[in-house]
């Protein structure tokens, strides 16, 4: 089914009439037999407005209850239901009742799309959700009810409904907005003509940037390269060099003379990476286009006027902004120089201004010769052989007496341009096969020592010796030239698998980071730095190198941005912009590092938060687990004292203040030992350590349990060595083993509470026969809220065994959970052994057991 489509009236301001429009468009449609329905229209007492709603079907609302008072809402499955055409939906940001389908009711219209049901609906300018900050700095109103932008950018179909402030204020005069009581307070505040005129350029950009994408849209769809100059668009054309400032400045004052302007700051790199442009001028030069409210673009291309023409036309602009040639007057005979190109390849619909600048005929300087990439002392060598070798050549040849004909001559001469051509490059064996056509000419050509040349094959061979020089020179630069980006490319290719490889192995050390790239690029310094916002100062969030402080990017020989308040500012050297490609993605990936270490430390965060919820939930469960016991029979005995109908005895009364007494210590010591154990998982306090014995601490976590002389056998026996550790935490882990195993066994088998040493440790062991856990059930049941099996109502909450888990870990000491052989369930806590009694060796089996 395909999706429908979406209209969209877009006001300036409330009561421009967008709900009148939308209903106007309905009696139109079904003037010309289109199905058209109200899903939903509020008319706001406004007369125009709800007489325009009769002859409209409407669907039925939905009423919904909230907070004592009955709403509406639009009804979606009735909507659905009916199935028309069209469906007019009114107040796209709204946000609906609690309980409805959907929280907005943009995502009702959604809903409808996705049926085949095309949707006009109205929102205004300021309900956008982008532009919340801009219309609360106008307005001083914050608007609660949002819509996404991208929800209003998908409409098929965007008309503005606007209206002139002061035309604004006379409907509002005249009450056809609001209410008579409501009306000065709106003229003063909201609808103010300031106000409104703010938001009325707001819609008019908004809409007008839509209308642009629409416009590129159309003009790729249909292969459009003519120039269609809609609005004013300038193209500034930079070369690196510091004329580029004035360019850019320039461009911004033509873009102000008319409304809309747009400055395109563009720099065209060569393939090959060959540029004399200094990426410290061209970071500058990117901060002021962006300063200006303009963008900045990065192309490469080998034929920079083409790829500056081609650029132009492909963002529709009007102009282009170039500097006067810093060529000096010599240079001309190269070329013309781009600017002129451009002027000429223009076309009568793409102006092209050409900006004096104070950097005219300085000079550009020589590019980088491509042979200097085989390093100095290789240029040198060939220098020395394509010039001295031949003129040693010519003087040995010259004083042998039966020397070589002029064929070996021609030969030797030949081997010497090879020679050239593979150490210098090209250059020196271009020298090296002309000073050798000169010398074969003057020395070997008959007549000797003369210009002239008498046999024509001679003439001949001279010649085909230059051209072979020529030509096995150009051949073999060509050879060393993709050599050595053969080479280059592999190393960018080890860097980048180096890089691939510490994503994939997880490597978070952005310090190992920042120094690799220091190693690579041989800097002095790098540094990751980062700043809140655009006006915010930089900070360095991570570097490595030497002492050079560099407090903001510009101050760096080279910054590489990642996005727009990250950058990576190294020191030491400009780097060639062939080396900035690697370079960006060593950025990227310390920027994914920086992400990923934050992360990791807000997930560590939130693990530490996590086990301290869930310590201190046990801690609260615990109280009510735990002191529910002592507090009935407080309660109890209280209430027998307080009671009339008996008549208690001296003795009675005794036991039962005893009781009381009794309960309150121990909710007392309960209460202090949890309070501790809370004050331990903040860090404000550690667990009070002790040497104790087993015997002195076991038989008071029993106190809890109903009838532990039945329920309940111990055998600790007075040979174990003392146990380190906070007796209160001890008792309570007891007491919930103790008491989830009274729970689970059956009736007439008493739980087993033995203890015995092995080694460096002390165990206790509390043995039910209760029906079991199953292996993959032993490690939950010590989560909280966890209760294994068909437990009884009133059983507790499941945190006993966490707490004791809990407490247990805080002391040094574990608790695991095993299956009693026979059937049943083992807990088992560990606990260290204190050092002031050696362990007596034992049947471990016979004592558990017995």
């Amino acid at each position: 089914m395909a999706r429908g489509k979406l209209r969209i009236y877009l006001g300036a301001a409330p009561g421009v009439g967008k709900t009148y429009a939308m209903l106007s468009e309905a009696h139109r449609r079904i003037e010309r037999g289109t199905d058209c329905v109200v899903a939903f229209v509020e008319h706001h007492d406004r007369p125009r407005t709800e007489v325009m709603l009769h002859g409209l079907e409407q669907v039925q609302r939905k009423q919904l209850a909230y907070r004592g008072t009955t709403f509406t809402e639009m009804d979606v499955d009735a909507v659905l239901d009916r199935r028309p055409q069209v469906a007019l939906v009114d107040e796209l940001a709204h946000t609906n009742i609690p309980g409805s389908r959907n929280a907005k009711r943009w995502q009702d219209v959604e809903e409808l799309l996705e049926a085949g049901i095309n949707v006009v609906s109205t929102v205004n300018i300021q309900h956008l959700e982008s532009l919340g900050d801009v219309v609360e700095s106008i307005t001083g109103v914050r608007q609660k009810e949002t819509v996404p932008d991208e929800v209003v950018r998908r409409a098929d179909q965007i008309e503005l409904v606007d209206m002139s402030p002061e035309a604004l204020r006379r409907r509002m005069a005249h009450g056809n907005i609001y209410k008579p009581d409501k009306i000065d307070a709106a003229l003063s505040n909201y609808f103010r003509p300031g106000n409104l005129t703010a938001l009325r350029e707001l819609a008019l950009l908004w809409v007008a940037d839509r209308v642009d994408e629409y416009l590129q849209q159309y003009r790729g769809e249909h292969g459009v390269s003519k120039i269609w100059g809609s609005r004013e668009r300038i193209v500034v054309g930079l070369t690196g060099g510091p004329e580029g400032r004035t360019l850019i400045r320039r461009a911004a004052r033509l873009a102000e003379k008319g409304a809309g302007g747009e400055v395109l700051a563009v720099y065209i790199a060569r393939s090959d990476g060959l540029t004399s442009a200094s990426p410290k001028e061209l970071a500058v030069q990117r901060t002021l286009v962006e300063d200006l409210g303009g963008t900045f673009h990065h192309v490469v291309g080998d034929d920079i006027p083409t790829a500056l023409l081609d650029f132009a036309r492909g963002v529709n602009a009007t102009q282009i902004v170039l500097g006067a040639s810093r060529r000096r007057s010599w240079q001309y005979m190269f070329g013309p120089g781009v600017s002129a190109i451009v002027a000429r390849e223009s076309g009568p619909d793409l102006d092209v201004h050409i900006v004096t600048h104070d950097e005219v005929a300085k000079g550009r300087g020589l590019p980088i010769a491509r042979g200097a990439r085989l390093g100095r002392a290789r240029i040198i060598w060939g220098w020395l052989v394509g010039v001295l070798g031949p003129l040693l050549l010519a003087f040995v040849l010259t004083h042998i007496d039966t020397g070589p004909d002029l064929t070996s001559d021609v030969l030797l001469f030949l081997a010497l341009t090879v020679g050239a051509a593979l150490l210098g490059g090209l250059l020196p064996a271009l020298a090296s096969a002309t000073a050798g056509s000169l010398l074969l000419n003057w020395y070997f050509t008959p007549p000797v020592h003369t210009w002239t040349i008498a046999d024509p094959e001679n003439i001949v061979a001279i010649a085909v010796f230059f051209a072979v020089g020529v030509s096995v020179a150009s051949v073999v630069d060509l050879a060393a030239r993709r050599t050595h980006q053969a080479a280059r490319l592999r190393a960018e290719a080890e860097i980048l698998s180096f890089l691939a490889g510490s994503v994939l192995r997880g490597e978070t050390s952005l310090e190992a980071l920042l120094e690799r790239v220091r190693e690579t690029f041989s800097m002095d310094t790098v540094a990751l730095m980062e700043r809140e916002s655009d006006v915010a100062p930089w900070t360095v969030t991570a570097g490595v190198g030497g002492t050079r402080s560099v407090t903001r990017p510009e101050d760096a020989d080279v910054d590489m941005p990642v996005g727009d308040h990250l950058t990576l500012a190294l020191s030491g050297r400009v780097l060639p912009a062939e080396d900035r490609r690697v370079l960006a993605a060593f950025a990227a990936q310390a920027a994914v590092v920086l992400d990923r270490q934050r992360l990791q430390h807000q997930a560590d965060q939130a693990k530490e938060l996590a086990e301290g919820n869930r310590i201190r939930t046990a801690l609260l469960a615990a109280v009510s687990h735990d002191l529910r016991t002592p507090l009935a029979a407080i309660k109890a005995a209280v209430t027998s004292l307080r009671s009339d109908d008996v008549d208690w005895s001296e003795e009675d009364q005794a036991a039962l203040l005893a009781g009381i007494e009794e309960g309150a210590d121990r909710l007392d010591h309960l209460v202090g030992n949890l309070l501790d154990m809370s004050r331990v998982q903040t860090g404000t306090v550690a667990p009070l350590i002790r040497e104790i014995d087993l015997d002195e601490v076991v038989p008071m976590a029993l106190g809890g349990i109903p009838d532990p002389e039945e329920t309940v056998e111990l055998d600790i026996p007075e040979t174990l060595p003392m146990v380190a550790v906070d007796p209160g935490l001890l008792e309570r882990s007891v007491a919930n083993i103790v008491e989830n195993a009274v729970k689970y066994s059956p009736p007439g088998e008493p739980v087993l509470v033995s203890a015995s040493a092995i080694t460096d440790r002390v165990e206790i062991r509390v043995v039910d026969r209760g029906s079991g856990v199953p292996d993959e059930a032993k490690t939950r049941i010590f989560e909280p809220f966890q209760r294994y099996g068909d437990a009884p109502r009133g059983a507790g909450v499941g945190l006993g065994l966490a707490v004791a888990r809990g407490f247990a870990e805080t002391m040094g000491g574990t608790l695991n959970a095993e299956d009693t052989p026979g059937g049943g369930l083992t807990m088992v806590l560990s606990l260290p052994s204190a050092a002031g009694r050696p362990p007596v060796s034992a049947d471990v089996s016979a004592t558990t057991m017995t």
